[in-house]
């Protein structure tokens, strides 16, 4: 679906978008599978998809809310829909918005970030959303004309410390600075924690492992089981 700024705003405001992603040698590192997870948030409310990989977000074509779709190749530095080749494959997929690197760091194939958002809307008609990790990034990305601002990769970059949950201030800090919708993603793992980005000037949120990656939920669970007091003694019983 061809989604106009104003139109995706309206759609997106106050609302939750659930990022579907697994991790390649996962058990559900499927296209299928992961277009059936979308679906599946779908059905619970979810305003938007985030789905990462060509395949994923071609399987993901009937959904009936707007898709957001990267392309991570790599693993440091830019790596999240890191060239306008890639961005370019990723609107060819049926993306609604591309996700991109929205950092002020080098580009793997030496374009600005102005450069790759004008060069993509030659040839596609999507909108944009600059995955950010500071202020300036997301004050650069906005001059640079993305639709979307994101709080994704706040405390990976360097510029800022990571939280053990959102970065709140961010968030805060960007809604004060810059007119561009904000999504509030990175550690979001409970419903307080969305709703307190919401407060804190968010234009929606986006949770990704907290609803779609059972390892790590799962993980979670155990973790809490095992940090009881008395678990060493059961262990050894």
């Amino acid at each position: 679906m061809n989604v106009e700024p104003s139109d995706l705003t309206a759609r997106l405001r106050g609302g939750l978008i659930v990022s579907c992603q697994a991790y390649p040698g996962e058990p559900m590192r499927d296209p299928n599978t992961m277009a059936q997870v979308a679906r599946a948030a779908v059905d619970g409310g979810a305003v938007g998809i985030r789905l990462q990989g060509i395949g994923d977000i071609r399987a993901a074509a009937d959904l009936e809310v707007p898709v957001i779709g990267l392309w991570k190749d790599g693993a440091d530095g830019v790596f999240i829909t890191p060239t306008l080749e890639h961005a370019r494959a990723v609107a060819d997929a049926g993306a609604d918005v591309v996700a991109l690197d929205g950092t002020r760091r080098p580009r793997p194939d030496g374009l600005t970030l102005a450069e790759t958002i004008a060069a993509l809307r030659e040839t596609h008609d999507v909108l944009v959303m600059a995955d950010c990790g500071s202020l300036d990034d997301a004050i650069a990305a906005e001059a640079a004309g993305a639709d979307l601002l994101g709080t994704t990769l706040a405390g990976y970059t360097g510029e800022r410390p990571k939280t053990d949950g959102p970065d709140l201030e961010l968030v805060a800090q960007v809604a004060a600075r810059c007119e561009r919708p904000i999504i509030a993603e990175g550690r979001i793992h409970t419903p307080d924690a969305a709703a307190a980005a919401i407060e804190a000037g968010a234009t929606a949120v986006c949770v990704g492992t907290a609803i779609t990656h059972p390892s790590s939920i799962t993980s979670w669970f155990v973790a809490a089981l095992d940090a009881r007091p008395d678990a060493s003694q059961e262990d050894s019983a």
